[in-house]
This record gives C-alpha cells, structure tokens and sequence, in this order.
C-alpha cells in the first residue's frame, strides 16, 4: 500500500488540504450558531472533496500517458496538467455550491476571481497544495522501494 500512488496522493492531499480547509475558514460566511464540531466536520468533508479532486487529476494524467507511474517523476507539464484539472474542477465546484446549490457563500472578506466568482484563496490551493502534495508522493514513493 505504501507504493500505491493513489494512496499516497490520497494521504498527503488530505493532510495538507485540511490545514488549508481550516485556515481559511474566515472568508466564508458561518452560522454563529455553528458549533466546533460542525465546523470541523465541514472542514473534513470539504477535504475528502479535494482528495477527490486529486485523485481524478492524477487519474487524469496517468490516462494521458497511460501510466500511473509518472508522479514519480513528474516533468512539468505533468504537474501543470495535475494542477490546471484540480483548477477546473474547483471553479465548476465553487460555482455550484456557490451560485446554483447555495451550499456555502463567501464572506466579504474572501477575493474573487473577476467574471468567475470563484473565492481566490480555493483557486490559490490548487497552486500551493499540489505541488507540495506530488513532492511528498515522490519522496514517499522513492523510500518505499
């Protein structure tokens, strides 16, 4: 399990995104009402979404190159591909749950992307966390051999 790519991406991208999750709790409107574990839940489940986005990324890639064994060595536009899926995904996402599902809101503090909407600090963790995320999964994947 440990060589696996898909559990390491899975492992690394849940850590890192939740600390991102977290942190930017402030720029989105929350219910005083809202309890500790109730934000933390959301974190949570908001993280388990972002793992998802990762791992079709990462599925996105290997299709492309029919290879699952490419993020132990990514070229650069392996990882520009990983990041620019994961940067889609979570603009269709943010739009829905902001716009059309009403699922969560930005608070006024939270920058936006001009004619998108999107909250610029959900866009800014696909910039941040997957580079991170593949740098880990290589290191992780080079000690397990």
């Amino acid at each position: 399990m440990l060589n696996s790519p898909e559990w390491n991406i899975s492992l690394f991208s849940f850590l890192l995104s939740f600390v991102w999750e977290i942190q930017q709790m402030p720029f989105y409107r929350i219910s005083p009402t809202l309890s500790c574990f109730d934000m933390n839940r959301n974190c949570t489940l908001a993280t388990v979404g972002d793992v998802g986005i990762s791992l079709v990324s990462f599925w996105v890639v290997a299709a492309l190159l029919n290879s699952r064994r490419w993020v132990r060595q990514p070229s650069r536009w392996q990882v520009n591909v990983f990041i620019l899926v994961g940067v889609l995904i979570t603009i269709a996402f943010e739009a829905l749950a902001t716009q059309s599902l009403g699922i969560w809101s930005y608070a006024d503090s939270m920058p936006s992307v001009p004619i998108l909407g999107t909250g610029l600090l959900p866009l800014l963790m696909w910039l941040v966390i997957p580079p991170v995320t593949l740098w880990l999964v290589k290191r992780q994947l080079r000690a397990a051999n």
